[in-house]
């Protein structure tokens, strides 16, 4: 278990559904030493308002032009994502899924980062068909190439939970998640958030991948 109060956790994506409960989460506990968001948009106040200890760096960046972390950093919680329709083409998508989270953990690397967690997603497979689980699956590929001591991976299925925007896709998911095979059942982003920081405490060296099941189970 991780006891250092003087190692720092960054958190990329913490605007999103996931991101956004993950950051609640990291604020309330203190081993996870001061907490740095990179965002591209400014938090909403109500993911401020958790920060009562003034452990809270807000960093407005462009992930394109990314060149450099603080120092002192362990964890990095990658919860970066979009999909093809908002992004607007496959170029886009592939730039805000694959580009980014792989250019935050060689810089991490740089930097001594020991421990790279990332939000992935069920059927992640570099060679799948699919041009989103393929993107997903050259990402994982390339991330546990890289020499970090620790490197958790999570595979949810459709996130449960409130968003700004409607994806038609999850809303059919939510509503008849009963049918689905119990390894591709909806999942609570919540439970993704905890199952994340929970990994990141108990900060076992290796590599690590958590299928949505699993997160299920022990999180609800």
């Amino acid at each position: 278990m991780a006891t250092s109060t003087t190692s720092s956790t960054i958190l990329a994506g913490a605007t999103g559904l996931v991101g956004s409960a993950c950051l609640r989460l990291l604020l309330a506990d203190p081993v996870f030493g001061r907490i740095t968001v990179l965002t591209r948009r400014p938090l909403p106040a109500a993911l401020r308002e958790p920060d009562t200890a003034g452990r809270l760096d807000e960093r407005l960046v462009d992930f394109a032009e990314l060149e450099a972390l603080p120092d002192g950093v362990r964890w990095i919680v990658c919860a970066l994502g979009t999909t093809i329709r908002k992004a607007g083409s496959r170029a886009r998508f592939r730039e805000v899924d694959y580009d980014y989270p792989l250019r935050l953990a060689e810089l991490g690397l740089a930097q001594g980062a020991r421990h790279f967690l990332l939000v992935s997603a069920l059927g992640a497979n570099s060679r799948s068909r699919f041009f989103y689980n393929r993107v997903k699956g050259e990402l994982e590929q390339a991330l546990l190439a890289l020499p970090y001591r620790s490197i958790t991976i999570l595979r949810p299925s459709l996130l449960m939970g409130p968003r700004s925007e409607f994806r038609p896709a999850e809303a059919l998911g939510q509503r008849l998640g009963f049918l689905f095979p119990a390894s591709a059942r909806p999942v609570a982003a919540s439970a993704v958030a905890a199952a994340l920081v929970s990994a990141a405490r108990e900060d076992r060296p290796g590599q690590s991948i958590i299928p949505s099941a699993e997160i299920r189970a022990r999180f609800g």
